[in-house]
C-alpha cells in the first residue's frame, strides 16, 4: 500500500487528487486561476466540499476561463447564486469574477500569470521537510508576499492562509510529509 500525506487517505477523490495534482508545479495560466478560484471558496470550508464540487464549479465558471468569467454581469451572478452545485455566498461569487479581471491585469503586465506568480518563490518551488501533516505551516513568508501584493492589486479572499492553500495546490510549494511516495518525486521535480 502506498504512503500517502494523512489528510488524504481514505476518500478515492482526495486520493487521487493528492496522487496527481497536489504540490505539482503548474505553470499553465488556466489551472493556476481554477486553484486560485478553487481556494478563495474555500475560506471557510473544508477542501473536499470543493473537491466534491469541482466538476460543478468547472461548468458554472466556463471551464475556468478567466476570460469568459471576466466578462460575467449580474446575470451571470444571480445565476452562480442559484446553482446548488456549487459554493452559494454572493461575496465569494463577486470576488471570482472581479479577481478574474484582475487575473488579466496581471497577465498583460507580467506576460502570464505564471510569471508573475512564481516569482514570489524565486521560480522554483518550496520544498518542506515535514515529519507529519501538523508540522506543516499554515502561511509563510511567500504566502505572506503574494498575499500583501494581491490585496494592494484588489484581489479578494486572498488571505495568506488561502494563498499558502493555492500554493500547495499549484506546487509552488511541496509540503507533502517526507514519508509520502510523492515527497521525492516532486522534490526532484523542484531541482
Amino acid at each position: 500500500m502506498k504512503k500517502r500525506c494523512g489528510w488524504s487517505q481514505g476518500d478515492t477523490l482526495m486520493e487521487r487528487y493528492h496522487d496527481t495534482e497536489w504540490g505539482v508545479p503548474l505553470h499553465n495560466d488556466r489551472k493556476l486561476f481554477e486553484f486560485l478560484l478553487l481556494d478563495s471558496f474555500q475560506a471557510g470550508l473544508s477542501w473536499s466540499t470543493i473537491l466534491n464540487k469541482r466538476e460543478h464549479f468547472r461548468k458554472a465558471f466556463d471551464n475556468f476561463n478567466p476570460k469568459r468569467v471576466a466578462k460575467y454581469r449580474r446575470v451571470d451572478i444571480k445565476r452562480l447564486l442559484t446553482d446548488e452545485g456549487i459554493v452559494r455566498n454572493r461575496l465569494k461569487v463577486n470576488a471570482a469574477v472581479s479577481n478574474a479581471r484582475l487575473f488579466l491585469e496581471i497577465q498583460k503586465e507580467y506576460g502570464s500569470f505564471d510569471s508573475y506568480v512564481w516569482k514570489f518563490v524565486g521560480g522554483k518551488p518550496k520544498v518542506g521537510n515535514w515529519k507529519s501533516f501538523e508540522q506543516i505551516p499554515a502561511t509563510s513568508s511567500e504566502s505572506d508576499a503574494l498575499s500583501i501584493d494581491l490585496k494592494k492589486r484588489r484581489f479578494s479572499f486572498v488571505g495568506s492562509t488561502i494563498i499558502y492553500a493555492f500554493m500547495q495546490a499549484s506546487g509552488l510549494a511541496n509540503d507533502h510529509v517526507a514519508s509520502c511516495f510523492r515527497y521525492k518525486k516532486l522534490r526532484r521535480l523542484s531541482q
